[in-house]
This record gives structure tokens, sequence and C-alpha cells, in this order.
């Protein structure tokens, strides 16, 4: 600790001895009185002294001015100090945090002899091992798919329909903000990312078009270095389909005018790229970019991914709903075959009345590496991750400001739930060995090994690969975004999706099942911060276990018909994972226009007939 140091200072005193010392007259004069004297001697007059100074009004303030302002330096000096050491404190605290954490869940707990923190481990497979027989005895009655979800709320539709009077709201827009009825000019975006994170860009690229009154090209898609898929817009999506769809509200064309393509020597690469920031709002649209377009007549933006604000006019938020919901129709290559593999879960989903239950598993190498989270591969597993986040990020795991702390992931919920974790989950929550499940995913790590306890609890487990033949997907393969494709379709008319981990793929996915479902999202979102402890728990009961599951998935209901309260200009949620309420009257007016696939055809006549 350091020293106390004192700052205050005795001011001095200036006493006067004339005036203590002297008797003053009523004239202000002084009286030489000789005490004890008889000098009979005459002595002359004294001299009249100065008179005495009272000092003026102003004086008194500048006085006080003065010892105020030195006492407020001594003041604001002793703060000072008393802040900086203060303030040490306070970043010490954050560091004696951190290194108690890494003593206690990092790499030197061992050494120092601490107990492992609950949920820092995984030890899943082992607590598997070990309830295995009371899981398959338990004679408690199975979890119905169609009783599942029992929450359930009126989604209120706002009236009158922002969709009955959207048209001629544009068409006053667009009178608004131009000189003229026609365009600003061409608005060209490239769409960065996977499948959901390209979609996420179109729609933005749709609304963008409409508040600018700009005429959209149809979006090029980017290459990713993750992904690796050349697919471009129309190997997705039907291209005819989005553009009559949009008519009336965007108009979009597949390429620009022969003037504009000559000017730039036949290349949009050469158009100048205009650089948007991220979630940028309307005012920086109207201000920014709109003078441009009308400059140039042409704008490119790239990348696209998350450059407008989820605070947008109604009519300009509408413009995403029917992109989303409405405009965006898979190709008919694509359709067709998700239409064949809804169709094959529904048949293999006989005994429990055509339902079945999709899980997103995140389980691929890749996401196993980029988590760095530890399972139960030892040594070698951990050797092999290093080399594959090298060969892939190069560098950027073994920066010197990055500290990887595994055990830490876990405890925070931020690792991949494994296949046997997702088991232990569906089985504690009821569903029983009859339950048909879907797999939504690439390349499981390890799949032999990790898919094997699931399907002891699952027999009935199928894939993309299971369900179509080896030459109804050899078109598809090399093609990750119409694979995943593929797998969001499946897992849209599941009766129960379940996620495992973040990304678009659940946020765009939960939003759709939310606007088919007349607001519920029938989505299982684990509690994982909860669930680790509970899997790392080798005394606990399969009883307890499944206590504590069904708490959970009765959260998850509550949870999936959550609706935002959404004030004028204020949406601090993203529309695609919650689009109600602005998307409610789309969904109102009719339902079976607005779906992705003929798969929902599928689902609507294999429900009738079990009626």
């Amino acid at each position: 600790m350091a020293a106390h140091i004192a700052t205050a200072m005795k001011p001095k005193n200036n006493n006067s001895n004339s005036n203590n010392n002297s008797n003053c007259c009523s004239n202000g004069y002084r009286s030489d009185v000789s005490n004890g004297s008889d000098n009979n001697s005459p002595s002359p007059p004294p001299s009249p002294p100065k008179p005495r100074l009272t000092p003026s009004l102003s004086q008194c303030r500048r006085r006080l001015r003065s010892k105020t302002k030195s006492f407020v330096r001594r003041e604001n000096l002793g703060s000072g100090l008393n802040f900086r050491r203060n303030l040490r404190y306070l970043l010490l605290l954050p560091l004696l945090y951190i290194s108690g954490l890494l003593m206690c869940v990092g790499p030197f707990s061992g050494f120092w002899g601490y107990a492992s923190v609950p949920g820092s481990v995984y030890r899943s497979y082992e607590n598997f091992q070990r309830l295995w027989d009371d899981i398959r005895f338990d004679n408690s009655s199975a979890l119905q798919l169609s009783s599942v979800w029992k929450y359930k709320r009126r989604v209120k539709v706002q009236k009158p329909c922002p969709n009955s009077t959207a048209r001629n709201h544009f068409s006053m827009y667009r009178t608004s903000i131009m000189e003229s009825s026609g365009s600003s000019g061409y608005l060209i975006v490239d769409a960065n990312g996977g499948l959901n994170q390209q979609r996420s860009a179109i729609c933005n690229a749709v609304a963008v078009a409409g508040l600018l009154n700009a005429i959209l090209v149809i979006p090029r898609f980017e290459l990713n270095s993750v992904w690796r898929d050349p697919s471009q817009f129309r190997d997705i999506y039907d291209e005819e389909h989005f553009i009559n769809n949009l008519k009336g509200y965007v108009n979009v064309v597949r390429e620009l005018p022969e003037a504009l393509m000559e000017r730039y020597d036949q290349n949009i690469s050469n158009i100048p790229n205009f650089r948007v920031q991220a979630w940028a709002t309307v005012n920086y649209y109207l201000g920014v970019v709109l003078p441009i377009l009308r400059d140039q007549g042409v704008i490119r933006i790239a990348p696209f991914a998350n450059r407008l604000t989820m605070n947008v006019p109604s009519h300009i938020q509408l413009l995403r709903c029917i992109t989303n919901y409405k405009a965006l129709k898979l190709s008919p290559p694509i359709s067709s075959l998700a239409e064949k593999l809804v169709s094959r879960m529904i048949e293999r989903s006989s005994m429990t009345g055509g339902k079945y239950v999709s899980v997103h598993l995140r389980f691929e190498q890749d996401m196993v590496a980029f988590s760095c989270c530890v399972y139960d591969g030892g040594e070698a597993e951990k050797l092999k991750m290093d080399s594959f986040r090298e060969q892939e990020w190069k560098g950027k795991f073994k920066r010197k400001d990055r500290v990887i702390v595994p055990a830490l992931n876990r405890i925070k919920g931020k690792c991949p739930l494994t296949p046997v974790e997702v088991g232990l989950m569906l089985r504690g929550m009821g569903f029983d060995n009859n339950t048909s499940i879907y797999i939504a995913s690439g390349k499981i790590y390890q799949a032999e090994k990790h898919l094997a306890p699931l399907l002891e609890m699952f027999p009935l487990l199928y894939t993309k690969e299971s369900l179509a033949t080896p030459d109804e997907l050899a078109p598809f393969e090399g093609y990750s975004s119409k694979l995943a494709a593929l797998d969001y379709t499946v897992s849209l008319f599941s009766e129960v999706f379940v996620t495992t981990q973040g990304g678009n793929f659940p946020q765009f996915l939960m939003g759709h099942r939310r606007f088919l479902f007349n607001g519920h999202s029938k989505t299982i979102k684990p509690d994982k911060r909860k669930l680790v402890v509970l899997l790392q728990d080798m005394d606990i009961s399969w009883k307890a276990f499944k206590d504590e599951m069904e708490v959970m998935l009765a959260e998850s209901d509550r949870k999936g018909m959550m609706v935002p309260r959404v004030k004028k200009f204020n949406r601090k949620t993203s529309i695609y994972t919650y689009p109600l309420p602005e998307c409610a009257c789309l969904q109102s007016s009719n339902n079976s226009t607005f779906r992705l696939t003929e798969g929902a055809n599928v689902l609507n006549s294999h429900h009738e007939s079990t009626r």
C-alpha cells in the first residue's frame, strides 16, 4: 500500500503588532503615553500617523477568491491522487479475476490441484454410459409430438395492413423524393457469406432500392473462402419469380443497360465500389448515397452484409417481409429435391403421425476447430485441431492478444453440442426412440464415433444423404449453399426444430417458422450454460436430469412465442428472427402464397389425409 500523502498546508497569519499593541482614539490618531517617566523636558508634538486603511468590499472578495482557489487546487490535487490510486485497483481487479479463472479452469488448474469448475470439462459420453440402462428402461410415457407446444398467443395484425396500400405509398414516395417519376439510377450489390447471410443481403438490397427509388440489378454472390460455393443467384433462387413478385414495389433487372456497360468496358467490376458503413441508417442513405446515385446513375456497394439498420419506416420494412417470404423462392432443381426429402421424412415418421424433429447439428470439423473447445480426443485431437486452425486461419489463433481458455468457452455455452449431448437432452425432454430425427449438417467430425450413441437413443435418424439417392444428390455435391438450402427446407417443415449453435441458419429458420406457424418458432433452444453443468455431474440421477430438461423445454416453448415490442423506428431485434408484427399482414392475407417451396403443399396434404 502506498503511504497516504497529506496535502493540506496551514495559511500564514499576518498579525499587525501596531494594531494589537497600541491604543486607538476615536479620531484615529495614536497617543504615546510614557509609563513611569519623570522627564520634565517638553516633548515635541507627535506626528500624526497615516490613517488606518479599512479593506474595501472588492479587496475582501479578491482575498476570498484567492483563498478559495488555493483550497480547490489542494482539494483537486488530493482527489486526483486518490483517483489515480483507485484506478490502479480497478485495473488490478480484472487481472486478478482473469488470473483466477486461468488457475481454476485454464491449463494450470491441474498443477495447482484445484477441482474443475462445474461445466468446464466434457464428460457427456461418460454420463451417457452411466445412465444408459436408466434411459433404456424408462417406463414413463413418451412426449407426443402433437402436444409438444402448449404456449399460445394471438398475434395482433396491424390494421389496415400496410400491404394493401403499399403500392400507392411507394408511388407517392417516389414522387416526393424525385423531381420526376423516373428512377434515381441502378443499384448493384455483392452479397457475401453463406446461404442465409446472402439472403439477408438480398432482402436489405430490395429495401434500399425501395428507399432510394433505384432499379435493383439482380444481386451478385461473392465466392466465399469458407463456403467455397461458386453458385450465383439463379442457381439458388428463381429469378423470374423474384422479379415478378416485386413488381409495383421495386423494379428489378437482370443486367445493366448497354449504354452503362459500355461506359465501364462491359465489366461491372470496373464500376467504383462504394463502401457503406455497417448498419447504416435511412438518413445516411438519403443524405450520402442518394446524391452519388443520382449523379453517377449507378452505384455498386460491396460487401453488402448488414449494411442497413433494422430501424426503417414501415413501408420499407414491408419490403423485407415481401422479399423474404414471397419473392425468394428456391430454384426448381433445389425445390424439387427438397419437396421429395420432406415427403420421405413424413413417410418415415408414420409412428408419430407424420411429424418429425429436425436438429441443426454444428459439429463439423471446422466448427469444432474454430470453437477452440476440448472434447474427449486427448492430445491427438488437440494437435489435429491446432494444425487445422493454422491451415485454415493462418495464425489467427496464435496472436499474442488472443487468450484461448477452452474450459471457459464451455462454461459460457460457446462449445458446439455433440451428438450424444443432443440425444441426452431430447430423451430427457421426453422424446422416445420412435421419434424420427432429421440431422441438418455438413460432414460430422468423426461421424462414426460421435453418431453411434445418438443412433442408440434414436434409431430413426436421417440425413439428406440417407433420404436422397446418390444420383439425386450428385448435382449438389461441392455446392454448400445448395446443400444448405435442402437442410433449410426439411427443417422448416418439421414439428420441432432444435438449434445447437448460433449463426444465420437457425436465426432465419426460427423467423421463417414464426411466420408460418402463427408466431411460434416451435424451436428448442437449449440453455447450454446450464446443460454443460448437468452433463458434467457424474452423480446426477436420470430422474433429476429429466426434471431439468422438462423445465428447459417449457422455457423454449415460452420464448418461441415471444413477439418483441416494436415502437415506431425503434426495432432492436432482427426482423429475420422476429418477423412479427410487421410481417403478420402478409401471413394473414394468403399464407400459402408466401412459402419457399412446394414442400408446404406436401405437408398440408399429409395433414389433411391424417385428420
